[in-house]
């Protein structure tokens, strides 16, 4: 979901059309936590959010380019798109690699040369030797390099990035190529880099530790392009860390959004991702309320204070996590958040300690995935010389695969992860954790509420299904009973929760009796 490129197709040395058919193909992704495959079919919906990083590269080819998207979470990839396109362009993330094997296959028996980028290809260009172009790294500094080369007749293998690129030009998403309403959410982005450097993360890799920042004008333009296009709902900040640079957060961006959001009425709800230490700045939690922020997803990874300084996530160690975790929900701000087993000081009881941290702070969305190491991170590099690693990541942490040789054993490791997630998203625990949410909880005050017809489609589905046919239907009534008498004005928030935790366990369950 971040800027990285492409792939292309059927540009002959020496034969370069002035006018191209470009395709861009994002592959699909597999069944995942994140996927929500089940939790978007109350919703009839295919995909989460679009690809920015393709929509935002397609912003920067030509003008007189023919371009067409084609998302396979969306639909499938048809004879008839490859016959089209002259060139393909592929952007892609380690988790859908089996998926952009098969396109390029394909590409490959049609004759279309391939252009790969994005964090796939980025970081493991070595496995994609049969790909005609390698475009890496962040596609505002080695796409106008490719794309010069190409109308030269003399494009290259391998474009490697230098540096990082400055994004205060970047231009506005092309989002009018997207279906719009095949997606429950948009997506934008205001920052790229964390300031951090955890052991196991590649956004420093990817990004850099330096935030950049978009100027608030650019990042008005691409709302303002939403708003027009008739978008209304869910939009989300992708940056991996959003307070990453206070300073122009707080004194430019967020009082301009304050301003355009109450300009248009409050068409936008937000949500994004941010380090912990944001429970340390009441103002800036006031002005993303303020703006419609309302959710934010918080990489915790783990209660235990050895395996934080062993990871190197500092930001975390030395707080009380449970009363940072209070005090940004406390502001209206839903925290979801990130943990993670399968570090080395953890122990046996760790997995007992990450059930009751998530059940006191009343996370709902609390993604526990298994500790692996992708290729250039610090903890790689370490494992590597250290002789533990196995194999390459497969890119979801939640697929009980491992990369590397955990201290605790490998066997252990796993009982203790399918212990946790039974624990934590078993029907009993989880409306457990969720009523005990909802009795605490003080949502941001609403401007102005709008209904949409596939909200309400998901709250009767959910009744029918939930409601009815599944094994849970009795924790579901009894939760939306005391949801409507308690607190009446949390009723869509409870349903989605239902609806959530129906795709957590059909994502868990296969697991839990092996």
């Amino acid at each position: 979901m971040k800027i990285f490129p492409l792939a292309f197709t059927n540009v002959q040395a020496g034969n370069i059309m002035m006018a191209m058919n470009v395709l861009l193909v994002y592959p699909k992704y597999p069944e995942t936590f994140w996927s929500f495959k089940y939790a978007l079919k109350f919703i009839s919906k295919k995909a989460s959010f679009p690809p920015l990083g393709l929509i935002t590269v397609a912003s920067l080819l030509p003008e007189d380019w023919n371009v067409r998207l084609l998302d396979l979470n969306v639909r499938d990839l048809a004879a008839s798109d490859l016959d089209w396109a002259d060139m393909v362009m592929i952007s892609a993330m380690r988790v859908q690699k089996k998926s952009v094997d098969q396109v390029v296959e394909r590409c490959r028996q049609k004759g279309i040369k391939v252009v790969g980028g994005g964090p796939l290809f980025t970081i493991d260009y070595e496995e994609f030797p049969h790909v005609d172009h390698l475009v890496l790294g962040e596609g505002e500094l080695t796409l106008p390099r490719f794309l010069e080369d190409l109308r030269k007749g003399k494009a290259k293998h391998l474009y490697f990035p230098e540096g990082f690129a400055p994004i205060e030009e970047t231009p506005v998403p092309a989002f009018n190529l997207a279906e719009l309403k095949r997606y429950a959410s948009m997506n934008v982005q205001y920052s790229r880099g964390c300031p951090y450097n955890c052991e196991f993360c590649d956004i420093p890799l990817l990004y850099g530790r330096i935030p950049r920042v978009k100027k608030p004008e650019q990042v008005l333009g691409e709302l303002e392009e939403l708003y027009r296009l008739g978008w209304r709902g869910g939009v989300f900040f992708v940056d991996d860390n959003f307070i990453g640079n206070r300073k122009k957060l707080k004194g430019e961006f967020l009082p301009a959004l304050i301003d355009w959001m109450k300009a248009h009425r409050y068409p936008f709800s937000f949500f994004t991702e941010a380090s912990v230490n944001l429970a340390d700045d009441e103002e800036l939690m006031e002005l993303m309320v303020r703006a419609g922020f309302n959710r934010v997803f918080v990489g915790i990874e783990s209660p235990e204070p050895e395996s934080l300084e062993e990871c190197k996530k500092f930001q975390n160690v030395r707080r009380d996590l449970l009363k940072s975790v209070e005090k940004i929900q406390n502001f209206g701000l839903e925290v979801q958040g990130g943990f993670i087993v399968g570090f080395d000081h953890d122990k046996p009881s760790t997995f007992k300690s990450q059930v009751e941290f998530i059940r006191k702070s009343k996370i709902i969305t609390a993604m526990v995935g298994l500790l692996n190491a992708p290729k250039g991170t610090r903890l790689y590099k370490r494992l590597m010389e250290e002789g533990r690693i196995i194999s390459n990541i497969t890119g979801d942490n939640t697929d009980f695969s491992l990369n590397f040789i955990p201290r605790m054993g490998a066997e252990r490791l796993i009982k203790g992860y399918k212990w946790v997630l039974k624990s934590l998203y078993s029907p009993t625990e989880y409306y457990k954790r969720v009523k005990e949410f909802l009795r605490t909880y003080t949502p941001p005050k609403k401007r102005i509420t709008y209904i949409r017809w596939d909200h309400l489609k998901a709250f009767f589905r959910s009744i029918w299904l939930l409601g009815f046919k599944e094994k849970e239907r009795n924790y579901y009534w009894k939760l939306l009973l005391w949801t409507l008498l308690r607190r009446p004005r949390l009723v869509p928030m409870a349903v989605s929760f239902t609806i959530y935790g129906y795709h957590f366990r059909k994502i868990y369950e296969k697991y839990w009796q092996t």
